[in-house]
């Protein structure tokens, strides 16, 4: 017994004289794993270009990620590892961080996708699309589309395609380049003037405009932190009148701008939830975005607001026809029941079961856009793959969850502002 007391003593003053006892290891937590979740996303970022979308957290967490980025095989695999030290953690009992858990382990499974991808791993277009937005589109066949067609060609009657009638009726409604920015700038701010109405927009909110040429894509928010973006408009092809309120509701109010916004508001800074410092573009967040953006529209201006406004302000503006504006609105809903269309001739077209100059016929035939405008749909498509599906899936998703909240407009707005507040996964969407 006094040996092995001495002995006890003994260790306790060789512990003494080396300092205090070893500490256990803290135990994982969310915020460690949101920690190492950044510092990969930076890092696969400057893997691929165009990876991360946003950033706004620490500047040395980016610096250190520019300096030496891990190999992408690392990257996933140390992906994987975070994955399942997520899934290790004790389930909490607040409802809000069990949303937190969720949706970081959708952003894992999506940058284990991409990152997969990346090394060689091809995926169907559908396996693809679950695999980095957490939902699986189902896709209608083109011929599903063929009664839209047909009902739209009563609206347009003549000879030749359809396709060319669109188009030839569309050069009416082209805003002369001279007046492009008065009647962005109009838009959007209506846009803001009735997403504010509705929503705590920050005090100290802004946005540059720019116009840009050489895209796949029609418009862009880079979102800047602190609650400024640059909003790009692409302007390779003519842009016609009907597209200044959906880019300004889309891009800024209450599009990406103010969800951006709010999740650094709310989230970022609020909660101190670094995850919502960076953005990768390949997540489910893109659904959630990209959806919310383009419902965003409808909840703005309700019913016959965008006629009204389109009619009294933007086509003055633009000097077009005001008596010409219900005829292309009238157009532009009809339309709306092709938006399925483009994301059937981008499955077909990635899959492998269409060549390219096929692909670009039918999204002439089934978009009812010109071939330059088919040309940039599938550079899109290539570019992007199937992130195409975040727009019209993304958006009946949007709409059918936010109009089953409330029946009224100011429910609406409050439903939607709530789901892009938080952290929310296209499976939330499909709950109600």
């Amino acid at each position: 017994m006094f040996r092995r007391l001495t002995a006890a003593l003994v260790a306790c003053a060789l512990l003494a004289a080396c300092g205090t006892a070893p500490k256990p290891a803290p135990a994982d937590s969310l915020d460690a794993i949101a920690v190492d979740f950044v510092k990969l996303t930076l890092e696969a970022g400057e893997r691929e270009e165009g990876y991360v979308d946003a950033y706004y957290g620490p500047p040395e967490w980016a610096a250190a990620a520019k300096a030496a980025p891990r190999d992408q095989a690392t990257l996933r695999a140390d992906a994987r590892k975070l994955s399942a030290r997520l899934a290790a953690l004790p389930v909490s009992k607040d409802p809000m961080l069990q949303h937190r858990r969720a949706f970081m382990a959708g952003q894992l499974r999506a940058a284990d996708t991409r990152l997969s991808m990346a090394l060689g791993e091809h995926f169907r277009f559908a396996d693809e699309a679950e695999g980095l937005f957490g939902v699986r589109p189902d896709l209608k066949p083109l011929t599903a589309y063929d009664p839209v067609l047909a009902r739209i060609e009563t609206l347009v009657p003549g000879e030749g395609p359809l396709w060319k009638r669109i188009d030839d009726l569309n050069q009416g409604f082209v805003i002369p380049a001279d007046r492009l920015e008065p009647v962005m700038r109009a838009a959007i701010a209506e846009c803001r003037r009735r997403t504010a109405q509705h929503i705590q927009l920050p005090a100290d909110e802004t946005f540059t405009l720019e116009f840009v040429t050489g895209k796949p894509w029609s418009g862009y928010n880079w979102y800047k932190g602190g609650a400024n973006s640059l909003i790009q408009v692409n302007t390779d092809q003519p842009a016609r009148i009907g597209r200044a309120i959906d880019l300004g509701c889309h891009e800024g109010y209450p599009g990406h701008h103010v969800l951006n916004m709010l999740l650094e508001r709310n989230l970022a800074k609020g909660r101190g939830w670094v995850e919502f410092t960076v953005y990768p573009l390949y997540s489910p967040q893109s659904l959630i975005a990209e959806g919310t953006a383009n419902y965003g529209v409808d909840l703005a201006f309700p019913g016959e607001d965008k006629l009204a406004f389109e009619r009294d302000v933007l086509f003055p503006l633009a000097g077009l026809d005001p008596a010409t504006a219900a005829r292309q609105v009238a157009l532009t809903e009809a339309m709306r029941d092709l938006s399925g269309a483009r994301m059937t001739v981008a499955q077909m077209y990635l899959d492998g079961e269409i060549d390219r100059e096929t692909a670009i016929a039918l999204a002439q035939k089934y978009q009812l856009i010109s071939r330059s405008r088919a040309e940039q749909s599938i550079s899109f498509a290539e570019t992007y793959r199937s992130y195409v599906i975040n727009y019209g899936l993304g958006q009946d998703m949007a709409r059918d969850y936010v109009e089953a909240a409330a029946p009224d407009q100011d429910g609406r707005w409050t439903a939607f502002e709530r789901l892009i507040s938080e952290p929310a996964l296209p499976a939330d969407l499909l709950k109600r």
